[in-house]
């Protein structure tokens, strides 16, 4: 299969008619006309109305990007932007108490989600630092990496504000 190329056009199930504006090694950056910017896999089913190989490159400039943050992240507490799935943008958390005579509390979900990818990018500094560590024998790093292991899968239930499914927490996979 030969990869479509910057420009190429095409017409999604889902998401419509879109034009590829980035290519990497496993996924299109479509814009699409009614749904804006959407990331698909390569391998994904969708009709190609007009097709463009010119100027394909296996490693895109959003992938040395996404490398450099990752360099950066691990030698630095920064954070990346993770953005929050559309439909819960702007929106709010209500907590009901049972006891009607308490008042509720609402919450600006961007902020509660603010605060769930600060835990998560934490962990992940966790991570690295235990890995790191050289008072810490193997065993007790594949324990405590294990415990973190864990962590994540408690807190898989929050992925349904993440847009992109590549941010998710993953637990223990069976």
């Amino acid at each position: 299969m030969k990869l479509l190329g910057i420009g190429s056009r095409i017409n999604h199930s889902e998401y419509g008619k879109g034009v590829v504006t980035n290519v990497t090694s496993q996924h299109y950056w479509v814009t699409f006309i009614d749904n804006g910017l959407e990331t698909i896999d390569i391998d994904s089913s969708f009709e190609v109305i007009e097709a463009s190989h010119d100027d394909v490159d296996t490693v895109s400039f959003y992938e040395v990007e996404k490398s450099l943050v990752n360099i950066l992240k691990k030698w630095s507490d920064a954070s990346e932007v993770v953005p929050i799935a559309d439909k819960y943008k702007g929106g709010k958390l209500i907590l009901e108490p049972a006891d009607t005579s308490l008042k509720s509390y609402e919450l600006p979900i961007d902020t509660f989600f603010h605060k769930i990818t600060m835990v998560r990018d934490r962990l992940r500094v966790m991570e690295q630092r235990i890995n790191a560590n050289k008072d810490l024998d193997e065993q007790s790093k594949i324990d405590l990496q294990q415990y973190i292991t864990r962590v994540y899968g408690s807190l898989t239930s929050f992925n349904v504000l993440f847009k992109s499914k590549n941010h998710n927490f993953v637990g223990q996979r069976k």
